[in-house]
């Protein structure tokens, strides 16, 4: 708050006077007597004074000059102290959002939000490297998926080096070791400061972090999901995807059916060859469906040797086409079995139950023991054979 303003200049030139005129005569004296030491003592005791004065005011006027340059300094510092405070926090939550991210896609929204704030407005694009291919997890800038993909690959060929100028980019390699997994893309137009360009660095590495902790995730899912001597689906994540599956027919009101289908005589084979060629013939099951059935239809170990097909919108007719089909291509395809070095062809046959869903149904558990029982009824009518299941509504009317 200021104690003196405009208005009170004139007051303030009044009081100076009056203390002058008051000191007026006292500071005379003091004169007086400096000049009677001078011609006493021979000395030059005023200028001496004078020449004191003013050099006390010029140091004076210097140290505020220092001060005023050392507060804008100051201020200064302050401000870029703010401005990495806040660059810290921008990466700081970019680092949380990428934790929060299990999968390419997520990590593509991410990327797609908080790109533009950790790039300060440039444009900017990230590609990530599967293998040998190339694909998007976000693009916010004016270029197109495949110039992000050529600079993206021109970057990697250039060498080790955390950036590196591609046209009217700058690329920063996204490293996991010495491995390769994505490139992150600036516009070099305005050019980045060094410290824009650690913080950049700093980004490229958290999303490749994020995108190999995206793939080891999907790796335990899926061996947490899957039997890993047929590469088929276990029980708990096949009663969770009929649930879902369920429910999007009664939606759509699509037909969907469900096969279960058990080896026929399969103790046989651990007790004639030993386990290993027991499992030889689950994992070959497990080849075959896989070749047979569509990319869409569930393929489940349900347990020992018993399998298990959902078939998304399949009425019952293709359900039974489909059982009958795999049928034959276990039947034809003999499992190769080395016995005392010599090559032996073990038969594989199935009993197959189908029941399709009545419209509506949303019960899991239902329809499974509709097909378990076709599948014991397939058994009894001598095995090798398929067997279908009534609908609920045409069983009751029985």
């Amino acid at each position: 708050m200021r104690l003196i303003g405009r208005n009170d200049l004139f007051l303030l030139v009044g009081l100076t006077a009056a203390l002058f005129t008051v000191i007026s005569r006292p500071l005379g004296r003091v004169v007086d007597y400096a000049r009677e030491i001078d011609h006493s003592w021979d000395l030059q005791l005023v200028p001496a004074l004078v020449i004191l004065a003013v050099v006390f005011i010029f140091h004076q006027a210097r140290k505020r000059h220092e001060s005023h340059a050392h507060a804008v300094a100051a201020a200064a510092e302050a401000r870029q102290a703010d401005v990495r405070v806040a660059e810290m926090e921008r990466l700081v939550n970019f680092g949380k959002a990428l934790g929060e991210s299990l999968d390419q896609s997520a990590i593509g929204v991410v990327a797609t939000q908080q790109l533009p704030a950790l790039a300060e407005g440039r444009g900017a694009w990230t590609m990530a490297l599967n293998g040998t291919t190339w694909h998007p997890l976000a693009v916010v800038a004016d270029r197109s998926v495949a110039e992000c993909e050529t600079a993206a690959r021109k970057a990697l060929e250039a060498g080790d080096a955390s950036s590196v100028g591609v046209a009217d980019d700058i690329c920063f390699p996204m490293m996991v070791g010495r491995h390769p997994v994505g490139v992150l893309g600036v516009a070099a137009n305005p050019p980045p400061t060094d410290h824009q360009r650690v913080v950049l660095t700093a980004a490229a590495a958290l999303l490749a972090g994020a995108l190999k902790n995206a793939e080891l995730f999907e790796v335990v899912h899926e061996n947490s999901v899957r039997d890993s001597l047929t590469g088929c689906f276990n029980r708990q994540h096949a009663l969770e995807v009929m649930d879902g599956e369920l429910r999007r027919a009664r939606r759509s009101r699509l037909p969907l059916a469900v096969i279960m289908f058990d080896l026929d005589h399969f103790k046989e084979v651990n007790d004639h060859y030993g386990h290993l060629c027991g499992d030889a013939v689950l994992a070959a099951v497990g080849q075959r469906m896989r070749t047979v059935l569509r990319g869409s239809d569930l393929k489940c170990r349900w347990g020992g040797e018993e399998f298990l097909a959902l078939l998304p919108e399949t009425a019952t007719s293709g359900a039974e086409r489909v059982a009958d089909l795999l049928r034959r291509n276990l039947e034809e395809h003999p499992v190769r079995w080395n016995v005392s070095d010599i090559q032996v062809d073990i038969p594989v046959t199935a009993s197959f139950g189908v029941a399709p869903a009545a419209p509506g149904e949303i019960d899991a558990t239902a329809i499974i023991a509709r097909a378990d029982a076709a599948l014991y009824r397939a058994k009894a009518n001598g095995r090798n054979c398929i067997s279908t299941a009534a609908q609920p509504e045409e069983a009751a009317s029985r």
